[in-house]
Formats: C-alpha cells, sequence, structure tokens
C-alpha cells in the first residue's frame, strides 16, 4: 500500500522560509513523477511544482523564482524549499505521485 506523508507546515511570517517534507513508502519515487499542490480555503486544488524521474522540473508562475522542488531517491522522499512567502501562500500543501497517490497535507499558514 502506498503512502505519502507530508510534514514541515506551520506558522511563520511574510518574507520567512519552511521546508516541506514528503515521505513515501510502499513505492520508490525514482521512477515515479512528484508533485506538490496546495488547496486555499475556497479555492481549487493547483500545481505548486512537479519533478520528473528525468529531473525535469515545473513551477506554477506563482511560486517561480521563490520554491524549489527536490527529491532524495535514498531516502524515497521529496521536498519543497519555500522562501520568500507570502501571505497567499496560505494553503493546505499536498504530496503527489503519479498523479494519483495523494497525503493528508500539511498546513502553511503564512502571517503579514
Amino acid at each position: 500500500q502506498v503512502q505519502l506523508v507530508e510534514s514541515g507546515g506551520g506558522l511563520v511570517q511574510a518574507g520567512g522560509s519552511l521546508r516541506l517534507s514528503c515521505e513515501v513508502s510502499g513505492s520508490s519515487i525514482r521512477t515515479n513523477t512528484m508533485d506538490w499542490y496546495r488547496q486555499a480555503p475556497e479555492n481549487q486544488r493547483e500545481l505548486v511544482a512537479r519533478t520528473r524521474r528525468d529531473g525535469d522540473t515545473y513551477y506554477a508562475d506563482s511560486v517561480k523564482g521563490r520554491f524549489t522542488i527536490s527529491r532524495d531517491n535514498a531516502k524515497n522522499t521529496v521536498y519543497l524549499q519555500m522562501n520568500s512567502l507570502k501571505p497567499e501562500d496560505t494553503a493546505v500543501y499536498y504530496c503527489c505521485m503519479a498523479f494519483n497517490h495523494w497525503g493528508k497535507g500539511t498546513l502553511v499558514t503564512v502571517s503579514s
């Protein structure tokens, strides 16, 4: 059974940083596309960042230059480094593997 567990969320002031982690069990991230999504209250879930197995990455325009997605295949873990955080980054952040396995999310709150 594939499980994804996010951690690292919390409350931070605008301009601060957080690093989210997504630890995966039951399957290897090495051969899978790994995504970070987020969902703010009353908003649809949106793709924030993606890392493909060939190393290619994608970022939403709203986070480009501030967020960095990375993976540690040995630890079977994906990270999202978030810098220069803004209040509009406040959301529940979800990890997704292979487009169909999801974690339960971790809440990020950015205060102004």
